[in-house]
């Protein structure tokens, strides 16, 4: 019999690639590297699908303001930035459901601007679908967005109080404020909205992990921001506001493992909760196109929706 002995520090290292390492374990390099989506695109490199991901919101919206009637700027506060795009069907029935989408961008990039894609083929299945404005970094803190994103719900609310039904659709930091919805305190406010469904796409629900990484220099987050504005955090009070709700987490095929974990890790934890929810992990996929794919009626997450409304 042979017997081999192995340097310790081997053995570390072979435990650790056996499992998943924990991101408190990862060089920083590492860490901002699982945290920048566009570097695990299979399709072109990282500034050509941010490129092609901005050109095809672009386009989507342009496409939806020529379909929809459009109010455009409506105010939902006083700040600037406190603004909704709203795309309405033209059918003169009151009786209809109203998505309200929150964009991505690192709570640092795009705007309700880029974000009326998802109207195209919403419009012919009588959909309201409103797009919200808010101030992204560095004039608008992680607080603040929270803020304003709650309180453009409860605004959408009071103006349009006769819809059938109300859905949140958010990617990627927008699906951590549509978390963040879900998980309000709602008796601060005038208005006790009843959620039917929830899209949480490719979003963070942990904020610990980006505290030390390039994405936190324009939002200044300390640990306290962080943890009170991560959804992970909040599933009690969530429980309580969003009980109804039924809730989707999707991810992408190929976002990096740390988003995988994080969507999967808050499915399990809303799940253990009791709480009406399941995971989509979308084939053939990355971070962007998950999310610009719901400018079409047969996408998996679009008929998903249409479903969920009783439309499918």
């Amino acid at each position: 019999m042979v017997v081999r002995f192995f340097p310790f520090s081997a053995v570390i290292r072979a435990i650790l690639s056996n499992r998943t390492m924990h991101w408190m374990e990862m060089e920083k390099d590492e860490l901002e590297k699982q945290y920048s989506p566009s570097r695990w695109s299979h399709r072109m490199a990282a500034d050509d699908v941010i490129k092609a991901h901005v050109k095809a919101l672009k386009e989507g919206t342009e496409r939806a303001r020529s379909l929809a009637q459009t109010l455009i700027d409506v105010p939902y506060g006083e700040g600037d930035g406190e603004k909704l795009d709203v795309y309405i069907p033209r059918t003169n029935s009151l009786d209809v459901n109203l998505v309200i989408y929150i964009h991505g961008g690192y709570w640092q990039f795009l705007s309700k601007e880029e974000s009326g894609f998802m109207a195209v083929p919403l419009i012919d299945k009588d959909v309201v679908v409103v797009a919200v404005g808010y101030d992204i970094a560095p004039k608008g803190n992680m607080d603040l967005m929270v803020s304003q994103v709650r309180r453009s719900v409860a605004s959408v609310i009071q103006q349009y109080s006769h819809i059938r039904g109300l859905y949140l659709c958010g990617h990627s930091a927008g699906a951590h404020l549509a978390a963040m919805v879900l998980s309000t305190d709602w008796s601060q406010y005038s208005v006790t909205p009843d959620i039917r469904g929830a899209f949480l796409v490719s979003g963070i629900y942990d904020l610990l992990p980006i505290l030390s990484t390039y994405v936190n220099e324009p939002l200044k987050m300390t640990e306290e921001v962080a943890v009170r504005n991560s959804p992970s955090k909040l599933v009690p009070q969530l429980k309580l506001s969003s009980s109804g709700c039924q809730i989707v987490v999707a991810v992408a095929q190929n976002d990096s493992p740390e988003f995988r974990k994080q969507s999967e890790e808050y499915y399990k934890t809303l799940e253990a909760a009791g709480l009406n929810v399941t995971m989509e992990d979308v084939a053939n996929t990355d971070h962007f196109n998950i999310i610009e794919q719901l400018v079409d009626g047969d996408y998996h997450l679009t008929k998903l929706l249409l479903k969920m409304m009783g439309k499918s």
